[in-house]
């Protein structure tokens, strides 16, 4: 299960990855599981944390930021999927602060002797993921 702050709640959500959004790296609340921030905190321990970064490359640019969107979710997936028993993964990135964004940045090449665009998309800051154990 993966867990995010709203405001003086942590929700449930699952992964919204989409290159066509304007926030690529988003989560989408699926109401199983909302409880006060404080519930959480003195009931949840931190186990391990991860730092989470992907990057792609290629010519065609949607191509390469859902490249490296689907290797961020694959790394998402399995973290969640490696979950002990009463273990949640939490995300620890805050809108505003630390979140993370798609960075594109793009080149000329020369290709049989024509003019290209070559695309590098990457991820910063890394995303933050806890792992935290029921005590």
């Amino acid at each position: 299960m993966i867990l995010r702050r709203y405001g003086k709640n942590v929700q449930s959500v699952e992964a919204n990855f989409d290159s066509k959004a304007l926030t690529e790296i988003g989560f989408r609340r699926d109401r199983e599981v909302s409880i006060e921030d404080d519930r959480f905190t003195e009931g949840h321990e931190r186990v391990s944390e991860h730092s989470l970064t992907a990057e792609a490359e290629g010519d065609v640019q949607d191509e390469v930021e859902s490249v490296m969107l689907d290797n961020l979710l694959t790394q998402l997936t399995d973290l969640e999927a490696n979950l002990g028993e009463g273990e949640v993964l939490f995300i620890e990135s805050e809108k505003g602060q630390d979140y993370p964004k798609t960075k594109t940045r793009q080149k000329n090449v020369v290709v049989e002797g024509e003019n290209r665009l070559y695309f590098y998309s990457s991820l910063a800051p890394p995303l933050r993921v806890g792992v935290y154990r029921g005590v």
